[in-house]
């Protein structure tokens, strides 16, 4: 009698399990009922198994069942970390077993502390350091610039000096005055021009009147010094202006000061003959500049200077290689972006985003990969404002046990994200192609020669193990 209660107990469970195995086996959806314990993710059809559990961190097994031991899991290392097992070792009054390597910008033994880069005020003549992680970098105020605010940009550019020549300045109209045998040309507004006619000055029906100045060649604006004329003895200049800059002489941006929403308005001059000056700050990094009235005194008359300094002029090559920020996350993930982004096994969480390839970067989705293996496919960095690009770094990733990285790449610059340029072989005159990595892990870096300067950088892939997948850095600077 005793064996009866047992026999029918366990026979409607045998049933059930039976009828749970029979629908599971011919529905084929091995995860429709989560087996992954311990919070696991289950995916189906991912290689050769009917399906795979992708595990927490701290657990292991074919069903995360098994809890990961040793000191190292889970890792106690903070920032990204390297967790090292250092089995019967002493450190200080304090037996481990483990140590934390930290990367550069963080200390502790696990690494939690970051580390004040702007300690000591590493910044000069008024610079506000900002701390990055690993770095630091300098907020300068015009005309200062330099890694440490250390240099001055302050040259005059050849407005008074000549060093700008006549075919490099033009303007949206003239005024032809004494019955059209005096022209007020745009060449004529020199700072401080002497003579009868000496300044430019814009038509009278000219309702939208500019000046521009070609540098031809980008430059660094820190300020503008104005002046007005007299003609029959009456005075004339511009008491309020805009300023428009532009990289190639067709796409212009007003300037603004930053956070601001409205062009900024310049106070002009009060008399015809005194100067005004005023300062960019920020400064302006353009070869076009354009002066744009707003109000002026009886007309547009004009006599101007522009000061500033040529890009690099205090920096080679080699003393232009600092890292732009995308592994100190100086540039922060808007910044980055990407033709597209893969999933792994279609899943949201695991997307490798444009704003993961960051040199060095760890975790399970430690880098960008692109949805498909093709050469349309690419990544690109916004730098906010143009940068004397030098070189760059690139490396691979794993996708959870596969090695993937790109082996090849061309790399394409632009001033405004709409006209590209791509890197062309100085010798050979047809598009460069660069060495990638070998492997997932090692740095890969190649120099540009020569250097370019750009606001928007693409690395292209050319070829690429397994997929196309990349953490990367920019060499460069300001100046």
């Amino acid at each position: 009698m005793r064996t009866l209660p047992r026999l029918f107990v366990s026979f409607p469970l045998f049933a059930a399990c039976f009828l749970a195995v029979s629908v599971f086996t011919a529905s084929a959806d091995y995860c429709e009922v989560n087996v992954c314990l311990n919070g696991g993710t289950c995916v189906t059809g991912a290689g050769k198994d009917p399906f795979i559990c992708i595990c927490n961190d701290g657990f292991t097994g074919h069903t995360c069942n098994e809890t990961e031991i040793g000191p190292c899991n889970p890792n106690p290392c903070k920032n990204d970390g390297v967790c090292e097992i250092i089995a019967n070792s002493r450190r200080g009054d304090v037996f481990s077993e483990y140590v934390c390597k930290c990367p550069r910008g963080f200390d502790g033994i696990h690494c939690q502390n970051n580390v004040n880069d702007c300690a000591g005020q590493r910044c000069q003549n008024g610079g506000v350091c900002r701390d990055l992680d690993g770095d630091f970098t300098c907020n300068c105020p015009s005309p200062y610039v330099g890694k440490h605010c250390q240099l001055r940009c302050i040259s005059l550019l050849g407005m008074e000096g000549g060093g700008i020549a006549e075919s490099q300045i033009s303007a949206s109209s003239v005024y032809y005055g004494m019955l059209g045998l005096q022209r007020w040309g745009p060449e004529l507004a020199r700072l401080n021009n002497k003579g009868l006619v000496n300044a430019w000055t814009s038509a009278t029906h000219d309702k939208n009147p500019w000046i521009e100045i070609n540098l031809q060649r980008k430059m660094r604006f820190t300020g503008i010094i104005t002046q007005g004329a007299s003609r029959m003895g009456t005075s004339e200049f511009i008491k309020a202006f805009k300023v428009a800059s532009s990289l190639d002489g067709r796409t212009y941006t007003m300037y603004r000061p930053e956070g601001q929403s409205k062009d900024m308005i310049f106070v002009g001059n009060v008399d015809n003959d005194g100067t005004k000056t005023n300062l960019f700050e920020p400064p302006i990094i353009a070869q076009y500049i354009r002066i744009v009235p707003v109000v002026c005194r009886k007309a547009c008359t004009l006599r101007v200077e522009l000061v500033g300094c040529e890009l690099n002029v205090y920096l080679n090559t080699t003393g232009c290689s600092e890292p732009l920020g995308i592994k100190s996350r100086l540039i922060d993930d808007r910044q980055l972006t990407a033709s597209s982004s893969f999933r792994t096994w279609g899943i949201e969480s695991f997307t490798w985003h444009p704003h993961y390839a960051r040199l060095d970067k760890q975790g399970k989705t430690n880098a960008w990969t692109a949805a498909t293996n093709d050469r349309s496919e690419w990544l690109q960095v916004d730098l906010l404002r143009p940068k004397h690009i030098t070189g760059i770094i690139t490396q691979g990733a794993k996708d959870f046990g596969n090695v993937q990285f790109v082996s090849a790449y061309k790399v394409a610059h632009s001033d405004d994200g709409k006209y590209w340029t791509v890197l062309k072989d100085d010798k050979t005159k047809t598009e460069q192609i660069f060495p990638g990595n070998s492997d997932n892990n090692v740095h890969k870096k190649n120099v540009f020669e020569p250097p370019f300067f750009a606001r928007f950088v693409r690395v292209l892939p050319w070829a690429w193990h397994d997929r196309i997948t990349l953490r990367m850095e920019l060499l460069g600077c300001d100046e």
